[in-house]
C-alpha cells in the first residue's frame, strides 16, 4: 500500500471493509499466471479480519499451509500462539514455525549470543510441541542480513558464503519445498 500513497510518511487509516476491499482485489483480480508454486503472504502477527479475509479468499486455491514466523521471546510468542490457535480453527494447515533472531551473530568473531536467554519461560520448541506443529529452524541476526533488508537486496546464501543464517535459510526452503512435493532449486 505504501506504494500507493504520496507521501511515504502518510499514515494509511482505513477500516475493516476497505482493507479487506483491497485484500480481495489483490487475490482475486490480479493475474497470478497458470501456475503459482507458493505465494508468500507476509501478516503482521494477530487473528485480525484481514487474516480471515486472506484464509477465505484462498481456500479455493487449495493451500498447502502456513509458515509462522516468531522471535523468541514471550511477548512475541503470545501472540504466534494465538495464530496457531487461529490455522486450527480455520482449517489451515502449519507447515512450521520459523525461530527468527534467534541469536545474535557478532560480525568480528562470529559467536553466537542468546539475546533472549534467561527471559522466556518456553523455548519455540516448547509451544511447536504444545501445537504439535514442527519448528523448521532457527535464524540467527545477523549484520549482513540486516543490512541487505535495509538495501532492498535479496540475502543470498551464494554470497554470503560464510553465513550461519543464509546457511540455514538455505535448509529451512529446502525443507518446505520438500514438504510441498516442489523441487527445490536453490543450490545456493
Amino acid at each position: 500500500i505504501g506504494f500507493l500513497l504520496n507521501n511515504p510518511n502518510e499514515a494509511v487509516v482505513w477500516r475493516g471493509p476497505k482493507k479487506n476491499g483491497l485484500i480481495k482485489q489483490f487475490l482475486k483480480d490480479v493475474d497470478w499466471g497458470e501456475e503459482v508454486d507458493i505465494m508468500i503472504v507476509d501478516c503482521p502477527p494477530g487473528t485480525s479480519d484481514e487474516h480471515l479475509s486472506i484464509v477465505q479468499l484462498l481456500k479455493d486455491a487449495d493451500m498447502d499451509g502456513a509458515i509462522i514466523v516468531t522471535t523468541p521471546n514471550e511477548v512475541a510468542m503470545l501472540d504466534v500462539k494465538k495464530e496457531l490457535s487461529f490455522c486450527k480453527k480455520v482449517g489451515l494447515p502449519v507447515l512450521g514455525v520459523v525461530e527468527n533472531m534467534a541469536s545474535f551473530s557478532c560480525p568480528c568473531c562470529g559467536k553466537q549470543t542468546d539475546m533472549f536467554n534467561g527471559t522466556k519461560s518456553e523455548s519455540v520448541q516448547d509451544m511447536c510441541d504444545a501445537f504439535e506443529t514442527s519448528k523448521l529452524g532457527s535464524l540467527p541476526l545477523e549484520v549482513d542480513l540486516v543490512r541487505s533488508a535495509e538495501s532492498g537486496k535479496p540475502f543470498l546464501p551464494s554470497e554470503f558464503k560464510e553465513s550461519v543464517c543464509a546457511k540455514r535459510l538455505s535448509n529451512i526452503t529446502n525443507d518446505v519445498c520438500e514438504k510441498l512435493g516442489l523441487v527445490s532449486d536453490n543450490q545456493d
